[in-house]
């Protein structure tokens, strides 16, 4: 049935829920998890700053990034064990990030919280897990979490 599932996470109550729903559909159906973060690059200024007060043995993890990584690591937490599971840090727009890695991989489904989907504002701007549903390559589950 599904090989291969992609879910989107940013650290929320909602994204932790899709990321856990994903995975036991996942776990349940033998597929990979493929869990995706979009971020902003950090300013340099901030990098740098950053850079002078970490410890010598830490220099190395302060990078444009590092946020998405420690989302990522902890949602690769939250899925838990049992399945297999690759993560992907992008730098721009949430949906866009999901979107492009679900054609990358060739996904069979992308998992989404329902975060952003009530009243007027989805009209107005837009939300990630309305744009996927309207985008995506493949199948879209929306987790109900609110």
């Amino acid at each position: 049935m599904f090989t291969r599932l992609v879910v989107g996470t940013d650290g929320s109550e909602t994204a932790d829920e899709a990321v856990r729903r994903a995975a036991e559909l996942a776990r349940t159906a033998g597929a990979a998890l493929e869990i995706v973060s979009a971020y902003e690059p950090v300013a340099p200024v901030r990098l740098r700053e950053e850079a002078v007060e970490a410890p010598k043995d830490l220099e190395w993890a302060i990078n444009p990034r590092e946020d998405v990584d420690a989302t990522l690591e902890r949602a690769k937490g939250i899925a838990g064990d049992g399945i297999q599971v690759s993560l992907h840090a992008r730098q721009g727009d949430p949906a866009d990030a999901i979107l492009d890695v679900a054609e990358e991989v060739g996904a069979d489904l992308v998992v989404v919280g329902n975060k952003g989907m009530t009243g007027a504002r989805r009209f107005l701007l837009g939300s990630v897990p309305n744009r996927i549903s309207h985008h995506a390559p493949c199948a879209v589950l929306i987790i109900r979490t609110s």
